[in-house]
């Protein structure tokens, strides 16, 4: 088996890449997808959100109200951090029981938006940044995802630098490019992941 980390910057194509990958075999396992499920209705994991932050957080059908949330954690890091310490051990013990039920040969992909910020790389065999210039990032996150530029500048400024994130990278994948070209880059990149995952170890 060969762990990839997979990350990069809010609006860099991520999902893309995670996508061009999972059409080739691998085996994906979404943090953010993992931290929702950990926090569905009836969990333990939102009866310990509700514990820290009050029945506030709740929307009327009883889930998680996403934004009223992050309004409260983006602008404490206080609360943050206790937001953090709640879903964080819930999300990996989820990745670790996906990851054990993958084949022995598999390449499984830890799609992880904040491994750079909570110093992760070192739990992968190998980390795949995806990566794009501060512009192009701006322009998709305005243009497709329908923010302010005020909003976008801020959710990337809360992010580690896109040279903190190349620090870390095993591989870089550039996505300043057409879906062609960036298809034609997965595809290379695949033959190099299974070429590894089917070494012998030790």
């Amino acid at each position: 088996m060969l762990k990839v980390g997979l990350t990069g910057g809010i609006g860099a194509g991520k999902s893309e890449v995670s996508r061009l990958l999972v059409e080739r075999g691998a085996v994906l396992i979404d943090a953010d997808r993992i931290a929702r499920e950990v926090v569905a209705p009836g969990t333990p994991g939102l009866a310990a959100v509700v514990d820290a932050f009050g029945e506030d957080v709740l929307t009327s059908d009883g889930s998680l109200d996403r934004p009223r949330l992050g309004s409260v954690v983006f602008a404490d890091p206080e609360k943050l951090a206790v937001l953090n310490s709640i879903v964080h051990p819930l999300v990996g013990a989820r990745s670790r029981e996906l990851e054990t039920a993958a084949p022995e040969d598999a390449v499984v992909v830890h799609d992880v938006p904040l491994l750079t910020e909570n110093g992760l790389a070192p739990l992968y065999d190998l980390v795949i940044v995806v990566d794009t210039t501060p512009a192009t990032q701006l322009d998709r996150l305005v243009r497709l995802r329908g923010m302010t530029e005020e909003d976008a500048r801020a959710r990337m400024a809360a992010q580690a630098t896109r040279e903190q994130r190349r620090q870390i990278a095993d591989v870089v994948i550039d996505n300043d490019v057409p879906l062609a070209e960036l298809e034609r880059r997965v595809k290379d990149v695949w033959a190099e992941l299974t070429r590894r995952a089917q070494q012998p170890t030790g």
